[in-house]
């Protein structure tokens, strides 16, 4: 599809030749948690936020990959889904955990609670948008695009942020703008009527 963002018609393009294999969606998942969790102990080791941040751009990547082989090949499942979601969270969690244990040593011991702040948040969001799914399916909670990029497309710029020392300032940012996030998304929950949608 032409509205694709640039990042999902990429992984279409990478992953076509495995539509005839025995590759199975599920197992991109893995790979994408794996490179995302990595990514997150790099942070968290407070020593390689360059790598780290690269290893994060990776599996936001990777994250359009199962996706786009289990369309194409027609093995889209509740489980692959769900697996897909709960992946998305704790990649998301971890890079914000992993940032706070990270920047201990340099900005103090507040950086963890901002580190756990931001990730409660973005797992509260994550199990949310979940339910919004389920009650009305994934228009939902399609995300606001523009020329083919989307808004979680902003962890491209990671690396930015790391070669220019600025992950001290971008937590804080997080441990700001992640509650306010989820404060919209409960609004956003709440005011939504209760029927049931299963996603596709």
């Amino acid at each position: 599809m032409t509205d694709k963002p640039w990042d999902a018609r990429l992984s279409a393009w990478l992953v076509r030749p495995l539509v005839n294999t025995s590759v199975h969606p599920n197992v991109l998942t893995t790979l994408r948690l794996g490179v995302g969790l990595w990514g997150a102990i790099l942070f968290a080791s407070g020593t390689a936020f360059n790598l780290g941040a690269l290893f994060i751009v990776l599996s936001n990547f990777l994250d359009h990959t199962d996706g786009e082989l289990a369309r194409m090949s027609g093995k889209t499942s509740r489980f692959g889904h769900r697996y897909d979601l709960l992946s998305d969270a704790v990649v998301t969690v971890g890079l914000f955990v992993g940032l706070g244990l990270g920047l201990q040593d340099t900005v103090g011991s507040q950086a963890i609670t901002f580190g756990a702040i931001a990730g409660v948040a973005v797992a509260g969001i994550f199990q949310l948008r979940h339910a919004i799914e389920q009650r009305h399916g994934k228009l939902a909670v399609k995300q606001a695009s523009a020329v083919g990029f989307e808004t979680e497309d902003v962890l491209y710029l990671l690396p930015l942020v790391t070669l220019s020392d600025q992950q001290s300032a971008f937590l804080y940012a997080a441990a700001i703008g992640a509650p306010v996030a989820l404060v919209i998304v409960v609004v956003q929950f709440l005011r939504q009527p209760n029927t049931t949608n299963s996603p596709s």
